[in-house]
């Protein structure tokens, strides 16, 4: 069951994985943005850190359910943290945005992911739902560039 501790090390704990000094990095860096971030982002947020030993990471946080993996139509997975125990059913999934101009993709946690009747014989094992468009921040520098444009 989450305990609602969302330091590093609680969480980590929580999902059965064993606090490192590079891990508790990795995982900080993640809480800290906010929103799901590719690996390229937590490469230049961490800098310090060697880029297998961030793609270790990110592998063993998926095992453990620390982390959810979203496509967001690029060519890398963007990667967000699970407030779910280990061994909980993900509860927190959640609708996300990705901005087309900017190419960041925002968080809507308050917007759980709607519920779908499959067809009799379906099995599914995992949902992502990833609304794209324009993020305020780029509609608003687009407006106010070109005040004629009409959306």
């Amino acid at each position: 069951m989450h305990t609602h501790d969302d330091t590093p090390e609680a969480l980590m704990q929580e999902h059965g994985i064993k606090p490192t000094a590079n891990r508790i990095l990795i995982l900080k860096a993640l809480l800290q943005a906010g929103r799901p971030l590719s690996m390229t982002e937590i490469e230049t947020a961490l800098e310090s850190v060697d880029k297998s030993i961030i793609s270790r990471t990110l592998t063993l946080f998926r095992e453990h359910r620390l982390l959810h993996a979203l496509a967001d139509g690029g060519d890398s997975a963007r990667y967000e943290v699970c407030h779910c125990g280990e061994a909980e059913e993900d509860s927190d999934r959640h609708v996300h945005f990705h901005c087309d101009v900017c190419g960041r993709t925002f968080c809507f946690e308050q917007l759980p992911i709607p519920a779908v009747d499959y067809p009799s014989g379906f099995a599914v094992e995992n949902v992502e739902y990833m609304a794209h468009g324009v993020c305020p921040e780029c509609r608003s520098r687009h407006y106010a560039s070109s005040p004629s444009s009409v959306a």
